[in-house]
């Protein structure tokens, strides 16, 4: 078969990209199509590859306000030329499954998520906006998110990352779709010798919607100590805090050295909303237990009071709690087991989602 992988845009390496490595390693002559691409931030598995780019790749400055091109990218993706191809996979958590494939072709959409900012966080997004994006916002979104609608019906298979996904592809293009959790490469973390400090650890790209906030008000309010680790996080405001003498910022680190805080940590620190959350299974890997906010995937992630504590409010009252909690168990020798992690997180590996995949397109050609 011939194939093409549709990705939203390829500018740094998150989640989703480690999705795109293992359906590369699954189809390794795949062609990528994409809206804007940075090949001086794309490891080998990636550049190696024939890439093509949609029109938006051309306008200025697009690696950095590609954002803001959004409303162009639909007009963009159905100028792809994809009639030569057989299977078509889109990797959609941006704007990429509305390519317009051949009649015979089999069109599979690997869904992280229907994207947030068209549904259930507009309103924050909105709420923290400026004045310009909000009336852009306002004149725009309600067509993008019809576009979004009518092109889910050119996807004969949706793939969601996890059950709360799904309900969301349910809820948005009604549509029901096949859970497949993502490839997290557990391997690299399960020899890990966890040695814990006395810390908790909160880790990732720092956005608003990851609650870094509510992490950092229960630890001084509790008095317990807390080291950031990820890019992203207004350095004025983390100097205010740091005069607790409770909060680090060690700012963005290196797999080694996540290895290691994942082995000195009490436990790592989760209290946003994720589709998946990749960050938490990372951790379960290396032994370390995972005190989150108990909504979105970290609910099929986490296993409460076994592999970490799960919190019901998303505040920081909840979150010391949650703290109390854990430390109660932790003295009474619970989260030592690490039989229990590692067999815990052998449904994410990498092999497994390979495996599912591979059924997916199977199921086609015998159907």
């Amino acid at each position: 078969m011939k194939i093409a992988i549709i990705h939203y845009w390829l500018l740094n390496i998150r989640g989703g990209e480690k999705v795109l490595k293992a359906l590369l390693e699954l189809f390794p002559n795949a062609d990528i199509f994409t809206n804007v691409y940075d090949p001086s931030s794309m490891p080998n598995y990636i550049s190696s590859h024939n890439v093509y780019t949609t029109k938006i790749n051309k306008l200025p400055f697009s690696k950095k306000l590609y954002k803001l091109y959004m409303p162009l990218m639909p007009n963009a993706l159905s100028e792809l030329n994809l009639q030569d191809y057989d299977l078509i996979i889109s990797s959609e958590s941006g704007p990429s499954k509305g390519i317009i494939p051949n009649p015979d072709a089999y069109h599979v959409c690997y869904c992280h998520s229907p994207m947030r900012y068209l549904w259930d966080m507009y309103y924050e997004y909105f709420r923290n906006s400026n004045f310009f994006v909000k009336l852009f916002m306002k004149r725009l979104i309600p067509g993008i998110r019809l576009w979004d609608i009518m092109s889910s019906n050119l996807v004969d298979y949706f793939i969601a990352n996890s059950s709360y996904v799904s309900k969301r592809i349910k809820r948005y293009y009604n549509r029901d779709s096949e859970i497949i959790y993502p490839p997290v490469e557990i391997e690299k973390y399960l020899n890990n010798e966890r040695k814990p400090k006395d810390y908790y650890l909160f880790f990732g790209q720092i956005t608003e919607y990851k609650r870094l906030d509510i992490a950092i008000e229960a630890c001084i309010k509790s008095k317990r100590k807390l080291v950031i680790a990820g890019s992203g996080i207004n350095k004025k405001i983390l100097k205010k805090l740091s005069i607790s003498g409770l909060i680090t910022y060690i700012g963005k680190v290196s797999d080694s050295e996540i290895i290691t805080l994942f082995s000195e940590c009490r436990a790592l620190i989760f209290p946003g909303i994720e589709d998946f959350g990749i960050i938490p299974v990372e951790a379960q890997s290396a032994g370390c237990p995972v005190i989150a906010f108990n909504k979105g995937g970290i609910c099929e992630t986490v296993l409460d009071s076994v592999t970490g504590i799960l919190f019901k409010e998303q505040s920081a009252l909840s979150l010391i709690e949650a703290l109390d909690r854990f430390e109660l168990l932790e003295k009474q020798g619970a989260f030592n087991n690490r039989e229990v992690f590692i067999n815990h997180v052998k449904q994410f590996s990498t092999d497994v989602f390979k495996v599912k995949i591979i059924k997916v397109i199977e199921n086609r050609i015998r159907n």
